[in-house]
Order: C-alpha cells, then structure tokens, then sequence
C-alpha cells in the first residue's frame, strides 16, 4: 500500500494525516511511507496554502474535486491503494437550515466514493465518521448515520479481490478547524469576555488529532472489511472548559438540533465517561 487518496484532505484531519504518511513516528508500521499521496478537495485556496506548508513535497499530488462527482473520483483513484474519506459538510447548525446539502455531500458523496473505489480497483478505504451519528436528532448526524451504513454494506457487495471497507467513529476532534477551542480563543482574543454556551452541562468527547490519525492508520493495516472503529475517549464539561480558558459564559439554551451528550455507542456515552478537570484542559490547553 504505497499509494494514498485523501476526500477533504485540506481539512485539519486531512493536513494532520498526510503529514504523517510523509514523516511517519517511530511506531508507525515501517510500510505506512507513502509513495503517492493525493490530496482531493474543492478549495484552491487551502490546497494552496497546504502545498506551501508542505514545501511543494514531491510525493503529494493536489487534485481540484467534489465527492459530488462520481467521474471526478474515479479519475483521481486511478492507481490508488487507500482511501481515507475525510470529506463531509460538518456544521450541526448549517445542516439544520440546509438538508439538501447534506445529503447531497455527506450521503450522495458517499456513495461516490465508494463506487469510484470499486471502479478504480482500490484495494481499502476507511470512511470517517461521528458521534453524532449514533442516535442522531440532527440532519448532520443522521447523514453521517446512512454514511456509515453505506460503507459498512459496500461490503457485501465487493468479490474477494474487491476493496475493503471500514469506518472509523470520532468523538470532537480538540482544537479542529470550526470547533469550540478556537471559536472562543478568536472571541477572547478579541476583546469579548463572555462566550456563547448551549448549555453548560453538556459533555463532550475529548480526541486530539494525533489519536484520530492513530485510529485510522491502525485501520488501515488491521482490517478485514466490515468494521466500525470506535475508540474509548475521555470527556469535559462545556462550562469546565471555559472556565479553564478564563472565560464567562452566555447560555443561549440548547437548540433541538443538539444533544446534552454524546454517544459514541451503546456503551460509551460522555457524561459517563472519565471526566477531564479544569486542569486537565487549561493542560490541553496550553499544549494546542
């Protein structure tokens, strides 16, 4: 497996994932070096930014995309071993107000990716996916919800030499593009004391970048086709959280839209989960 695709491989999931496929740790499995990697996403812009990042490193290729384009796809798949579909339209709120969207990105998308695989002759693909997605009250999660189980089901479908397909399920990923760390760090950072909650007894799973890429690298080389990954993560209160970040809170109340808690199955749900103390995250914090 030395040849790589990444969906939305500009996003903070994507940039962190390529970069370890070209300068893998010392526990990495010696054959994760990657001879090819194509990132495949919808902005110039970030694709851009990522190449400067990457100093125009010669083994990353940058392919112009949508998942909504089958032709597309199959076209970038072309001598691909692995796929890890990162891509997805994320925000609760934006799903709310726009369903169609999501289903156009995050089930017809899917659904792309993984009839371009089996066109392509991919030999696996690793699909991501959320805690929202168990149980979901959201159009987000009850996207990512049929997402998995179009991945999971494309399965049963392949022949023997076909690719194998597996998910693997996050919690919030800490300090990602859009999430809650850096929204408030931008609103202290400009002048505002007070930080919008839902509702401060929410809970939250805890996944830094580096255990997301763990969890999808070890996918990669232990799969057999047909697993759910979903990995034991620790939890933290919403108001813990800002009062670690020396922050005052506005309760804005919680929308139907989003949960007090999350699950990330029938036995990890986060107001049960090991609880982070404030020290704890002022700790996270300050390693960000």
């Amino acid at each position: 497996m030395t040849s790589y695709l990444v969906t939305g491989g500009t996003g903070s999931f994507g940039r962190a994932f390529v970069k370890r496929l070209l300068y893998p740790k010392l526990t990495d499995p010696v054959e994760l070096f990657a001879e090819r990697v194509c990132v495949f996403s919808r902005g110039e812009h970030t694709q851009a930014e990522m190449r400067a990042q990457l100093r125009d490193d010669q083994y990353v290729r940058f392919l112009i995309g949508d998942v909504r384009d089958k032709d597309r796809l199959r076209r970038a798949m072309t001598g691909v071993d692995v796929v890890v579909h990162a891509a997805a339209l994320k925000r609760i709120e934006v799903g709310a107000y726009n369903p169609i969207e999501m289903v156009r990105t995050n089930i017809d998308g899917a659904i792309n990716v993984i009839e371009a695989a089996q066109d392509a002759g991919v030999g696996r693909v690793v699909a991501l996916s959320t805690d929202k997605a168990y149980a979901p009250v959201s159009p987000y999660g009850a996207s990512k919800a049929l997402s998995e189980a179009l991945f999971l089901a494309a399965q049963n479908t392949v022949s023997a030499s076909g690719p194998k397909f597996a998910v693997c399920r996050y919690g919030n990923v800490w300090c990602s593009n859009g999430s809650v760390v850096p929204k408030w760090r931008q609103l202290l950072a400009s002048g505002v004391e007070t930080v919008p909650v839902t509702d401060p007894e929410c809970t939250r799973f805890f996944m830094t970048l580096d255990q997301a890429v763990d969890l999808v690298i070890d996918t990669i080389h232990t799969m057999r086709g047909g697993e759910l990954r979903v990995p034991d993560l620790p939890a933290y209160r919403l108001g813990d959280l800002a009062e670690a970040m020396g922050a005052k809170i506005n309760v804005l109340g919680l929308p139907a839209w989003e949960k007090r808690h999350e699950n990330m199955d029938d036995d990890h749900c986060s107001s049960d989960a090991p609880r982070m103390t404030i020290d704890e995250l002022r700790q996270a914090l300050e390693a960000a």
